[in-house]
């Protein structure tokens, strides 16, 4: 069935007068002039067919048209006001759901995970593998992780910047460590894995030496698993994005802080 196209404006406005029988009053709480109230209310009544108030000796006062609407009209906008709150329900859970790279997160985002997790109890976090064309709808996300140049349609921001280091290891082979989406190397790998966390997993390994984001290295470099051999600029970084609409909730919004905030 087709709905009704409701005046939401005007009815909103209706309520308003017919609280304080005063335009101008209505007008004090609805933050308009008295004169754009009495606009909406003539065109409320244009729409409706229907004459809402006279003036009379003492004033402004209802008709018995107006009078038969109030009631349904107040628990109507009670309606409308469960249903905002049922809305934003989502925004007092603090479980989120993340998508990123697999060996990002093993690398570097879990860890942060855990020591934002413990500034809170009931904070809990759901991790799925990132996808190209991310759906973010589908998929329930609230935040995601990609590795590009950019952040594309979305709002975002970035994790680190675009830098790349070589790791290995002492007495490793002088060749090179590929996966997909590596930068330019010399020679043909010794080895190609799924992704720059495997390669850094096979420098530590002693197969060879990898380019990887500096990023993603971090921890290994620091508990000397690999050493850091030579960096270079690259054209992509890790990039925290999602759409508006989540990247305005307050759960997102501090974990974003959380993760971007300085060491």
């Amino acid at each position: 069935m087709k709905r009704t196209h409701l005046p939401l404006n005007g009815l909103r406005v209706l309520d308003a007068a017919a609280r304080y029988l005063s335009f101008t009053r209505a007008a004090d709480e609805l933050a308009v002039t008295p004169a754009a109230v009495g606009q909406q209310i003539r065109t409320l009544e244009d729409v409706l067919g229907v004459v809402l108030f006279r003036r009379a000796a003492k004033g402004l006062e209802l008709t018995p048209e107006g009078e038969a609407g109030l009631e349904p009209l107040r628990a109507g906008f009670l309606e409308f006001e469960e249903a905002v709150r049922a809305m934003q329900a989502g925004q007092s859970s603090k479980s989120l759901t993340i998508a990123a790279p697999r060996d990002f997160t093993a690398k570097w985002l879990a860890a942060r995970l855990a020591d934002y997790g413990r500034t809170d109890a009931e904070l809990g976090f759901a991790m799925v593998a990132a996808e190209d064309n991310l759906d973010f709808t589908q998929a329930n996300l609230d935040l995601a992780v990609c590795f590009a140049e950019d952040k594309g349609e979305h709002e975002g921001v970035a994790l680190g910047g675009k830098n790349y280091v070589t790791v290995g290891v002492s007495n490793a082979p002088d060749r090179a460590i590929g996966w997909p989406g590596c930068p330019q190397q010399d020679g043909e790998p010794v080895i190609t894995v799924a992704d720059a966390g495997l390669a850094i997993d096979a420098a530590a390994a002693g197969l060879g030496r990898a380019i990887v984001p500096a990023l993603l290295a971090e921890a290994d470099i620091a508990a000397g698993r690999v050493q850091a051999l030579a960096q270079k600029d690259g054209t992509k970084a890790y990039w925290l994005i999602a759409p508006v609409p989540q990247w305005r909730q307050k759960k997102v919004k501090a974990l974003v802080a959380a993760l971007t905030e300085p060491a």
